[in-house]
């Protein structure tokens, strides 16, 4: 999310988060401090190997109650951002069984996980892993499910007991950073009736 007007466009249709992308290379980045803030969704900020310092910056600026962190961040880092009072959400970019693997280090210092696919870059990338992949996971941290999820994805045929919720992101913009509320309704009215 980054501009005002469509924060709270969106934040009408009641999702319970919203993120706000802070890694220099991704066309979404957040570049300064919406006039509007949501003030009934939890506020995300989303980070890609960015130290400490930076983070909590960050988090002081914009409010965030949750940090989702997208890069290779360790399981320290993770603990040390919990104990600030932060909900701590580490992505994991799933490819095969290893990527799932991972997951075990971080069990004791995140409120959740989020899978999304493997590209040769960070997030974005519009396309799904192999789904099948969840049935190696089994917990105890929930999960939210990213990756190339759009107005056409059956998430009702994706089952898992720590399943969370969904991530929706690229495939539901009018252009980089600006969500369609529109199509956005119709997934959230989906989902809720999942």
């Amino acid at each position: 999310m980054t501009q005002a007007e469509n924060i709270r466009a969106v934040e009408a249709l009641g999702p319970d988060m919203m993120g706000f992308i802070f890694y220099e290379k991704s066309p979404r980045k957040v570049v300064s401090l919406p006039s509007y803030m949501p003030l009934n969704a939890a506020r995300v900020g989303v980070f890609v190997n960015h130290d400490e310092d930076f983070i909590m910056d960050k988090v002081a600026l914009y409010g965030f109650s949750h940090v989702q962190l997208h890069g290779q961040e360790t399981p320290l880092l993770c603990s040390v951002l919990r104990a600030k009072g932060l909900k701590v959400m580490k992505a994991f970019s799933i490819a095969g069984a290893e990527d799932m693997a991972r997951t075990k280090d971080y069990l004791d210092c995140c409120d959740l996980f989020v899978f999304d696919t493997k590209t040769s870059s960070v997030g974005g990338s519009g396309r799904s892993f192999d789904w099948s992949l969840l049935e190696l996971y089994d917990g105890p941290v929930p999960f939210l499910l990213s990756g190339g999820i759009g107005p056409d994805t059956e998430l009702g045929q994706v089952s898992h007991p720590y399943l969370a919720g969904f991530d929706l992101n690229s495939r539901f913009e009018a252009q980089p950073g600006v969500k369609d509320p529109g199509m956005l309704k119709e997934t959230i009215d989906k989902i809720r009736k999942i």
